[in-house]
């Protein structure tokens, strides 16, 4: 019997869910090696994840610090500017939370917001946006210079893909809070958040700091890419760990811990 096009989807995503499974556990183990590598070496790394809304940017960036120490990968995600922050510098912002050494910071969505959502929506002038194409590469080449590793990810989803994560979004309770009234708006420009894509890779996909554009209409197969691009970015060296023996309880000082029943425990339901 000849396979139905449902067949196919099923298989191909049986397929991908196997592959996931084996190869994510390896990669999230050289990306804790990285991090070991980042901490000592004094590196500092910034990696932009930028895309439409539904694109897989924040799966992927909680795919990579699952594993990983916080308070050496970080992740931004900054809401809208206060009043005050709309009459600073517009990088400003942005600058204050850019790593130390020894530091990764991940920026869900980040200063090109302003190629974006800012430019579409109209919550900048045209002179502002102008202003940002031409200062941001600009901006860039001077993190560069001051020893930060920058790498930007564009995530790439297709409009029936989008459509199909936002009814997912609005028929599922537990992810409902991700659909906002912006998305339906997103929907209605699409041909000038394409366009506003365009413009900004035209400026800002340059030698020194490129875009890399990830294919994202299957979300697993766009984790495993990216981590693994992600990876190959990055010349690292697994850095051992020194052996360490686990001392026995010194059992000569004798304790008495108050009993249990003075203490209040939660209900072991399950």
């Amino acid at each position: 019997m000849a396979k139905t096009e449902k067949d196919e989807i099923i298989s191909e995503k049986k397929k991908i869910k196997k592959i996931y499974n084996a190869v994510l556990p390896q990669l999230q183990t050289e990306l804790v090696k990285l991090q070991r590598w980042i901490v000592q070496k004094n590196l500092k790394v910034v990696v932009l994840f930028e895309g439409r809304d539904a694109a897989g940017k924040g799966s992927t960036i909680k795919t990579i610090t699952e594993l990983l120490n916080p308070r050496v990968c970080r992740v931004v995600a900054l809401g809208k500017p206060t009043e005050k922050e709309k009459t600073q510098w517009y990088f400003q912002r942005y600058v204050s939370q850019l790593p130390a050494a020894g530091e990764m910071v991940l920026f869900d969505r980040s200063w090109y917001n302003r190629a974006g959502v800012e430019k579409v929506m109209g919550f900048c002038t045209d002179e502002e946006h102008r202003e940002f194409l031409r200062s941001c590469p600009e901006f860039e080449k001077m993190l560069k210079r001051s020893g930060i590793i920058l790498i930007k990810y564009w995530f790439s989803v297709s409009y029936e893909e989008q459509e199909r994560r936002f009814l997912e979004r609005l028929n599922n309770p537990a992810k409902r809070w991700k659909f906002s009234p912006m998305d339906v708006k997103a929907r209605e420009k699409w041909i000038e958040y394409s366009k506003a894509k365009d413009e900004m890779l035209a400026y800002t996909d340059t030698k020194q700091n490129p875009w890399y554009v990830v294919n994202s209409d299957v979300k697993k197969r766009a984790r495993l890419n990216c981590i693994t691009h992600l990876l190959s970015l990055i010349h690292y060296k697994e850095i051992p760990f020194d052996n360490i023996e686990l001392p026995a309880r010194d059992e000569s000082k004798k304790y008495i811990r108050p009993p249990k029943s003075e203490q209040n425990y939660i209900p072991e339901i399950y």
